[in-house]
């Protein structure tokens, strides 16, 4: 049977709802953070790199969130969750699948690591740090994290979904880099279409079970 090595509040969720949207069988390990954040050492056991998702099934054990969206369509979606070839949608679904972590976390993950920044410095460091932190937030990731919040206002005013009408993986991919700038981005300023793309998912009955299985999820905070 499937397994997913589920680390708590993490990418792992999407794994966890995929698997519901599809009703495919499927064991949780559990890992739980450490109080740093990080993941657990165990999970280096799985995969070399000690991080989540990964998933282990027939023997394979495959890592990233976007190759494992497509292994688990592939082997088990018949057709679901997928565009048909050889169309735009098709493509739109391959661009966003590898979008989400390819070029919307980086911004975001910028913007955790300098807002936390000032509050782990020692005192006596910490005006400074947070001096620098300021200036890197407002001349260079704010600009860039904004950038991409309008960039996915005017996709999603384009069509309900990422990839075209129908609901894919791709939507999958990309609810966290929504959800995490939901948490900690300002999308909720000026951006009503993601914002409502993010209501349409969170209504989903597979997103809620995976949400019963998964246990708590609160990104960003």
């Amino acid at each position: 049977m499937l397994t997913v090595h589920h680390l708590n509040n993490s990418r792992s969720q999407r794994v966890l709802w995929l698997l519901e949207e599809l009703g495919v069988p499927y064991e949780i390990v559990r890992y739980q953070r450490q109080p740093d954040m990080r993941a657990p050492k165990e999970l280096r056991a799985i995969h070399p790199l000690g991080k989540s998702p990964v998933i282990t099934d027939n023997g394979n054990t495959i890592a990233e969130s976007g190759a494992i969206c497509e292994y688990i369509i592939g082997t088990y979606g018949n057709g679901r969750l997928i565009p048909p070839p050889n169309t735009p949608e098709r493509l739109r679904y391959t661009y966003w699948l590898h979008y989400a972590e390819g070029s919307a976390m980086s911004p975001l993950l910028l913007k955790l690591l300098f807002t936390l920044m000032p509050k782990r410095a020692p005192a006596l460091l910490r005006p400074l740090v947070r001096k620098v932190s300021n200036t890197a937030l407002t001349t260079l990731v704010n600009p860039q994290l904004k950038q991409h919040m309008d960039y996915w206002e005017g996709e999603l005013a384009k069509s309900e979904w990422f990839a075209g009408s129908e609901f894919t993986g791709a939507d999958i991919q990309m609810s966290f880099p929504l959800e995490a700038a939901a948490a900690r981005g300002g999308l909720e300023v000026g951006h009503p279409k993601a914002m409502a793309f993010l209501e349409r998912i969170h209504a989903r009955p597979a997103y809620a079970r995976a949400l019963e299985k998964g246990g708590p999820y609160v990104i960003g905070r």
